[in-house]
């Protein structure tokens, strides 16, 4: 399998361009219908067409999205850019960027809970078998931090043979769908403060 790009987002300003509801929901268009017009991303995100456009070209200047090919105008078609992007890992040396990756992380994140919400609410509507295999996982584990970054490690390690099938359909099985996978492992309470003695 050849090597899912990568991006490590060091600008602030790249992170401000995501951290809004109608570019993530283009986002979220692009990656699981594949490519298409900003009219027709229009009727999918309940916003106007000039209004995605606009958006779009705001995600196309800072690298998620690219132009398709053909058309023009509001009649052109995007597609996602198929990277996976990082943010913060030395955030504490730059509080813009820290500040810019808070926001971007708390709206995506709460975009996910709402889309789990939405499945509870829908779910049995779906096959059997999309149901037996959907899974919720919620645990507390004693680890070290070490044993965390494993964990991390292994998850990543799980999900990455499919990540390519994000930019290439064809490598879609007929029957695959897209599949939210969230996980994170968190401290469950913050360090006690140090003993002054």
């Amino acid at each position: 399998m050849a090597e899912f790009p990568q991006r490590e987002i060091r600008d602030p300003r790249v992170l401000r361009a995501l951290t809004h509801p109608v570019r993530l929901r283009l986002i979220e268009e692009l990656t699981f219908g594949g490519p298409a017009t900003a009219t027709e991303l229009a009727d999918r995100v309940g916003e106007s067409p000039a209004n995605c456009s606009w958006h779009l070209r705001q995600l196309a200047r800072y690298g998620f999205v690219e132009e398709a090919g053909g058309g023009s105008g509001r009649q052109r078609p995007w597609r996602i850019v198929a990277e996976s992007n990082t943010w913060g890992k030395d955030d504490d040396a730059d509080a813009e960027l820290a500040t810019a990756g808070d926001a971007a992380a708390e709206l995506m994140v709460s975009q996910e809970v709402q889309a789990l919400l939405g499945w509870f609410r829908a779910r049995r509507q779906e096959p059997r078998d999309w149901r037996d295999a959907s899974f919720v996982s919620q645990t507390t584990a004693w680890l070290t931090v070490d044993e965390l970054d494993a964990v991390k490690n292994t998850i990543h390690g799980l999900l990455y043979p499919y990540l390519e099938r994000i930019g290439e359909p064809d490598k879609r099985p007929a029957s695959a769908r897209p599949v939210r996978v969230v996980a994170w492992g968190i401290p469950a309470r913050p360090l006690p403060p140090e003993d002054p003695q």
